[in-house]
């Protein structure tokens, strides 16, 4: 026995000597890599034909040495380090508006409500011309452009846009910079069946105290049957965010998660350490593909503690954590530390990053590979795959009529025309695309211009072409195929109206957005949401709610 003990002794000790000597190999090679790539730099700043932009050059470069690791280990320089810390503080000071690239040009998207941006004339549509002394030609990135609209509160900016639809299009604001903050709760409220309701977009700093007082306000409604939070798109933020919120629903001490990192010790677990406001009012959360990182911690850890009902689609799957790494000269590194599992010991990772594919893509475990893992109750939950929902309910997917126009802007410029020459007042709770602005809506699509998305044209005419190539066209099959042709033409007013329902739908999203508040926006979506009728539908009856979650449905 001894002397078996002392062998796995000398194993265990040449095998750390050969581990030591490999990462010291491994060390090494590092280190001539980087002398390497020091001199390759040198020699393109010395030799190179052109003069290269050193900075631009070495920027992109860490960013693609990055990008090798995982999307979502990031390098920040001085100028735009702010971008990571809008996502954790929830605010920033500028003008308080969304921009986004069209073609060459950069426009403002939304300015948000109550916004610099908002007061001081700005609109949706605005193609952005300068911003002070510095002109926007086309082609200029869009951080740029967002770089320089920031700035200390209290600062003005200059901005100049062509505005379209408007005789004098040329205009120029001047703008007065203030603290935006980025509101993680556009809306809550109880709705006539009892249903409690909470949006939730991001998890930032503000996010569990803007929850905290949701809930309160939600319980102190007597109508209240039960809480929906609604998780979907929300891509994630502070994990401790998440773990704050859990603590409202579930018993103190309760673990939501723990962080394994790449040593032993860097181990961490996270438990509830406030007692809960609604231990037992029954809750149902909403998740699709856009739901991610802290928003499946929540999730997940609701449905391994057989807290809540999960309904929607399969979440997004991303299991790791990051932390922030100060850089020399005033930058910042966020650096994937860790991966969480959620109580029962899932990790819901989808996608492997440090196996790739032969064309460098993650590699993804196929459900067949996945653990069985149970929940407190003992129902059977899977890993290596975001969250499974317990009821599936998919939003009605867009028609290929909506998003083609949707691609072509077409309701975000109709809009933008129609109350441009239409000043009137709007309630909230008003119809807005009524018959008669849809048939405007209809008049302002141009056949001419619209790229409608042909798939049955572009169908019909490979059929065409493998006829030929295979042998098997003649005269009767190209007139058969002439039949069919005519059978499948695009007629776009009657598409127009056979898509109308969500056409009108997208197209009351575009008015409000611009008319009301966040708040009226969610609230007057909410009637003809079908996953959030159905997560109600579910709470409203008892006997199915229990049966879901014991895992006897």
């Amino acid at each position: 026995m001894k002397q078996v003990s002392a062998i796995f002794l000398i194993i265990a000790c040449l095998f750390a000597g050969f581990t030591a000597s490999a990462r010291k190999s491994q060390t090494e090679e590092f280190r001539r890599k980087l002398v390497t790539l020091n001199a390759i730099v040198k020699e393109l700043d010395v030799s190179y034909v052109d003069t290269l932009d050193a900075s631009q050059l070495m920027d992109r470069t860490i960013g693609a040495l990055l990008y090798q690791i995982d999307p979502y280990t990031e390098y920040y320089t001085d100028d735009n380090k702010d971008e990571l810390l809008t996502i954790s503080a929830g605010k920033y000071a500028g003008i308080g508006s969304s921009i986004f690239k069209r073609g060459d040009y950069v426009y403002i998207n939304e300015p948000y409500w109550d916004s610099p941006a908002r007061k001081y004339g700005l609109r949706s549509g605005d193609r952005i011309l300068s911003v002070d002394d510095f002109e926007v030609k086309p082609g200029t990135p869009v951080d740029e452009v967002s770089k320089r609209l920031r700035g200390q509160a209290g600062t003005e900016v200059k901005v100049s846009v062509k505005r379209p639809y408007v005789a004098d299009s040329m205009l120029t604001v001047t703008v007065v910079r203030d603290d935006i903050k980025i509101k993680p709760l556009p809306y809550h409220g109880v709705d006539d069946r009892g249903i409690g309701y909470i949006a939730l977009t991001t998890f930032n700093d503000n996010s569990a105290e803007a929850v905290r007082e949701a809930v309160l306000d939600l319980l102190s409604d007597p109508r209240l049957k039960g809480i929906v939070i609604d998780l979907r798109d929300n891509g994630g933020g502070l994990l401790e965010s998440a773990v704050r919120i859990a603590s409202y629903f579930v018993p103190k001490g309760t673990e939501i998660l723990r962080t394994v990192g790449r040593n032993a010790d860097d181990t961490r677990v996270y438990k509830t350490k406030h007692s809960p406001l609604a231990p037992d009012i029954p809750l149902a959360i909403l998740i699709n593909e856009g739901t991610a990182s802290s928003s499946e911690i929540l999730a997940g850890s609701f449905q391994d503690l057989d807290r809540a009902v999960i309904v929607g689609e399969r979440s997004f799957g991303k299991g790791l954590v990051q932390s922030a790494r100060p850089l020399p000269y005033n930058e910042l590194m966020k650096i994937t530390t860790g991966r969480y599992y959620i109580p029962s010991g899932r990790l819901v990772q989808a996608l492997d990053y440090s196996n790739r594919n032969a064309d460098g893509s993650p590699t993804r475990t196929p459900d067949s590979l996945t653990h069985e893992f149970r929940t407190r109750a003992g129902r059977i939950v899977r890993d290596g795959g975001g969250i499974t929902p317990d009821v599936t309910a998919e939003e009605k997917p867009a028609s290929r009529l909506l998003i083609s126009l949707a691609t072509e802007f077409v309701p975000f410029d109709f809009t933008n025309k129609y109350l441009a020459e239409h000043q009137q007042n709007y309630s909230p709770d008003s119809e807005v695309v009524t018959d008669e602005v849809y048939e405007q809506f209809k008049a302002f699509v141009d056949p001419s211009k619209f790229n409608y998305d042909r798939r049955c044209e572009t169908a019909l005419k490979a059929l065409r072409e493998a006829a030929v190539s295979e042998g098997y066209m003649n005269d009767s099959v190209d007139a058969q195929l002439s039949v069919l042709a005519d059978m499948l033409r695009h007629n776009l007013d009657r598409d127009l109206d056979r898509n109308r329902d969500e056409i009108v739908e997208n197209l009351e999203a575009n008015f409000a957005v611009r008319l009301f508040p966040d708040s009226d926006n969610v609230r007057r979506r909410l009637p003809s949401d079908s996953v959030l009728i159905t997560a109600g539908d579910i709470i409203l009856n008892s006997v199915r709610y229990s049966n879901i979650l014991k895992g006897a449905e």
